[in-house]
């Protein structure tokens, strides 16, 4: 094992893990390390995705991480009742975690960085590691500077019901509870007949999550559902930044010499806060590009986040729509409206990747928000 690697990845989250992925598979004779503070790598998550989201030629990365699939989904709103039929699947933070070992092995590396620089990195012990290039992969954990934005929060709990749930598919959003402090819904993903996933997302104009809070929720929900003997296997929770304006350059400035990846390079949906398609399209992008010097990896990560932030300027700004237009209770209305529309189009939505057609036909008709406010916002 070289002691300088042609590249070193800080954080062993989503983005950062699959682009290691990505370049083992493309790129094997390319030294590589992953560096992950905590003991586990992906942390504590649940992540999902439809077919739709990921290229054809993409899937086979994410094969051996996937724990479930489903053949359809489906929302509830107060006003409308909808299945859609698009395979959609999900991949935990254990089979994340074990199939990265095995992949890995010793390149996988769990100690605390405190400096990164284009060419190496340093521990928090003190000593220095050198390498050809660094990538950054850790995410943020406050709002990100330059980014004007919304959040979306949660907590999602992996609930056993004993004698069943009853649930046969996936509900992307049951936005039927209540809505008085802002767009609210709750996402069920049944892993058995027993097993079910559970979490209260909502949207506000804050980022303070009160994690306390949404677990009473989940219980009030859970007993709804007549679930009456049933057990918490374990919890988790996230707060993501709902990116309604800003500037790149301030996000990201041209002088930062340090390459980026995931939700720290701007590599997410705006207003969904989505992150897998982008970090499987930016893992394979990555692993095609390499090998590259560190400040030519960094002037390259940022251009990819560039072009990010431009195709991303219509979801930003029905993002101000949501949060500008609509008063708190009102919000889920905009998604009711958004259920009704094709399938395809819908699809092409959370994978980020609406045409112009999809565009006009989202904004098209009287708007489920005040007209004046909604135009207001649209001109800001």
């Amino acid at each position: 094992m070289s002691s300088k690697p042609d590249l070193v990845i800080v954080g062993g989250g989503l983005a950062g893990g699959l682009a290691a992925l990505a370049l083992a598979d493309r790129k094997p004779d390319l030294e590589l390390r992953l560096i992950e503070r905590q003991d586990s790598l992906g942390g504590n998550h649940v992540w999902s995705f439809f077919d739709s989201d990921i290229a054809p030629d993409h899937h086979p990365l994410l094969a051996p991480l996937i724990v479930q699939r489903w053949e359809s989904n489906a929302v509830r709103f107060p006003r409308r009742r909808r299945q859609l039929d698009a395979r959609y699947q999900s991949i935990t933070s254990d089979r994340f975690h074990a199939h990265l070992r095995d992949r890995l092995g010793e390149n996988i590396v769990h100690a605390d960085v405190v400096a990164l620089r284009p060419d190496g990195i340093t521990f928090a012990d003190g000593t220095d590691l050198p390498a050809r290039a660094v990538l950054d992969a850790r995410g943020i954990s406050e709002a990100p500077e330059g980014l004007d934005c919304g959040w979306q929060k949660f907590v999602g709990q992996m609930i056993e019901v004993k004698g069943g749930h009853g649930l046969a598919q996936p509900i992307i959003m049951d936005a039927t509870v209540d809505q008085s402090d802002g767009y609210r819904f709750v996402y069920l993903l049944p892993f058995d007949e027993e097993r079910i996933f559970v979490e209260d997302t909502y949207y506000q104009e804050g980022a303070a999550l009160d994690r306390r809070l949404l677990s009473q929720r989940i219980g009030a929900f859970v007993a709804s559902q007549g679930w009456e003997n049933h057990r918490v296997l374990h919890e988790e929770k996230g707060v993501l930044p709902v990116v309604i304006g800003g500037e790149f350059d301030e996000f990201w400035p041209a002088e930062d010499v340090v390459a980026r990846a995931g939700v720290a390079g701007g590599f997410f949906h705006p207003l969904t806060s989505y992150s897998l398609p982008d970090a499987v399209r930016f893992a394979f992008w990555l692993a095609d590009a390499m090998p590259m010097d560190g400040r030519t990896l960094a002037a390259a990560t940022r251009s990819q986040g560039e072009r990010e932030w431009r195709d991303g300027r219509f979801y930003r700004l029905l993002g101000k729509m949501l949060f500008r237009a609509a008063d708190p209770a009102d919000r889920y209305k905009i998604f009711q409206r958004f259920y009704g529309l094709p399938d395809g189009l819908i699809e092409r939505f959370y994978a980020g990747k609406s045409t112009l057609a999809d565009k006009v036909r989202i904004l098209a008709g009287k708007p489920p928000v005040p007209i004046l406010r909604a135009v207001r916002a649209l001109m800001e």
